[in-house]
This record gives C-alpha cells, structure tokens and sequence, in this order.
C-alpha cells in the first residue's frame, strides 16, 4: 500500500511547539512528511498532498479541488476550522479534524483563576499593593469562594465541561444554559439546565465558553447584561463577538459589576480603548491556550487522527457537515 504524502504547512517555531521528537517519528512511520520551506506555502503544493497539517498563519483553502488535486485529510492544530476549510470542501469528502480538545484545560484554567481573582477582587488588590498602598490593597475587604457559589456556565462545550469540573470539584452550585445540551446529559454532568436570562439573573458569577454561531453571534445584549445582579462577576474567555462590548464597557463604568476577559473585539486591544483604564476588569491577551501542556496536547491528538485516518480507524474529533457551523 502506497503511504500517503503529509505537508506540515506550520511555522518552524509552532511546529517545535506542537511535537517532540517521539511524537514526529509517529508522523513519519505513517506517512512521507514534507515540511513548508517558506512562510507561505504555494497552493498547488497543499492540495497536492494526501494529509495537510495546518495552525495558526496556515492560509484559507480553495472552495473547490481540481480533478488532479490529492488532498484527503486536512489536520488543524488549533480550534476552529471555518475560516481555514470552506463547507464546500467538507461536502465534497475532503475529511477535517480539529485539535480544540487539546486546548480545553489550560482555557478552562485561565477562566478558574479569572474567577478566583474577581471573586477575591485580586484586580485591585494587587494594583494598590504595586502602588504601596497597603491600607488600600485591605480596603476591598471580604472576598468570595468559588465554594458555595452559584455560577452560570454559558455554553457545555469542551472548555465549558472542563471549567464545571473544576468549579464543581471547589464546591460551587452549577447552572448551565446551553440549546444544544439535553437535560438527560446535564443531570449526568451534575449541573441545572435553565434558560439564559434566568442564569444572568440569578448567578453571582457568569462564565462564557460558547462558540460563535449565527444563534450566539450578538447573543450578550445590554438588556442581557442588565439582568446581572449588582457584584457579579463576568469571564469571557471564549469569543468577543458573542457579547455587545459597548454594553460590557457601560456596565463595567458603572460600577455593577467586575469582568475578566481573554479575548477583544479586536486584537491587539487599540490603545485608547475604554477596557485598557477600567479599574474592575483584568485583561489578557488572548493566552487561554498558550500554555505548553494545551501545545503538546494538541500535536498529540494531531498525531493521533492522523494514525487513525491512515489506518481506516474513524476519527475522534472529525469536522463534518453536520456539526461544522457549531464547532469552536
């Protein structure tokens, strides 16, 4: 049986990051690996072979393959594939697996210390203790605990699950809302499936992991962020563009509530921008995943669909039609 031919179109430095020297020997007992020589990888070259691994910089595939075209698999190493596989390509049998499982607990991590740190008002904390302002770090007086409180999970995807396993492992009371989700399932996960304007209204602590879909797009409206109780907490770690920022931003002024966020509207986050001068809000630049257990993570499930694919095995975490327009 003829191996199949493999491009890794990746960056020598992500690539260093995503497999070690075990892992890539994998690569090679399954397939003739060909690596990118430059930056941008002529398109020709990545529909010629059979398996294309792809990441962050790879290049938006075609709409449609040409008759001489080989391209069989294509094996991102990241999150969502929408703006790098068009659906056209997944309709026509070009099979597409996604590594975002990989990246599941260093995000849901980052989204517990976020709501830690809101919860204990560590924002402000820290910022009077950098200034010496000792009397001012103990003005912020009695903190919260994840133990005891009812937090809101917005979306049960994979970095959703994970952040309700560690928050349920600190004692906290868990309500989801989530349209995808059946009530069988979430009685199993140990969690309340409510309505998403109850949730606002009732949880202290909002949480959200849902992907961006045309039903989510938008979906955190001001009138949504109204229903937040006076001393709640909000943590995006997920998308901007599921939340009216403008909206967030008002809120945030007011002085109602305190907000954690990963991810911005545009990134960089401009200079200028209201978010960069709030005293209640903690920012990071986009570093959910950025850690090196998410990036050998991610490689190892690469490496692993593509064993699977090559040995006629179904794969794991395969992009198809069915579920393409709602995978992060």
């Amino acid at each position: 049986m003829t191996r199949p031919s493999l491009l890794l179109d990746l960056s020598p430095e992500l690539e260093h990051d995503l497999f070690d020297s075990a892992t890539l020997a994998r690569l090679d007992r399954v397939a003739d690996v060909q690596r990118a020589s430059t930056s941008r990888v002529p398109e020709q070259k990545r529909l010629e072979a059979d398996i294309l691994v792809t990441g962050w910089g790879s290049a938006a595939l075609p709409a449609t393959l040409d008759r001489g075209d080989h391209l069989k698999l294509v094996a991102h190493s990241a999150g969502t594939v929408r703006w790098l596989v068009p659906k056209t390509l997944v309709a026509d049998g070009v099979r597409v697996t996604q590594a975002a499982a990989g990246m599941a607990t260093s995000v849901a991590e980052l989204a517990l210390f976020f709501t830690q740190s809101l919860l204990r008002t560590l924002y402000g904390v820290d910022r009077a203790m950098v200034r010496g302002d000792w009397e001012g770090a103990l003005g912020y007086g009695l903190g919260r605990t994840v133990a005891g409180t009812r937090i809101g999970v917005i979306g049960a995807s994979r970095v959703g699950r994970s952040y309700i396993e560690l928050v349920t492992a600190l004692g906290a009371e868990v309500v989801v809302s989530d349209p995808y989700l059946h009530p069988s399932e979430a009685r199993e996960m140990g969690v309340e499936l409510i309505d998403l304007d109850d949730l606002l209204a009732t949880c202290p602590v909002v949480a959200l992991h849902a992907p961006v879909t045309h039903e989510t797009r938008g979906m955190l409206t001001a009138e949504r962020f109204a229903l937040l109780s006076d001393g709640a907490v909000f943590v995006n770690t997920a998308r901007s563009a599921i939340i009216d920022s403008a909206a967030l931003v008002a809120e945030l002024r007011s002085g109602r509530i305190s907000a954690a966020l990963d991810v911005f509207d545009v990134e960089p986050l401009p200079a200028g921008d209201p978010l960069w001068s709030l005293p209640n809000v903690m920012l990071t630049p986009h570093i959910g995943a950025v850690t090196t257990h998410s990036r050998r993570t991610q490689g190892a499930i690469v490496v692993e669909e593509i064993e699977r694919f090559a040995s006629g095995i179904g794969l794991r975490f395969e992009v198809n039609e069915a579920n393409y327009d709602r995978l992060a």
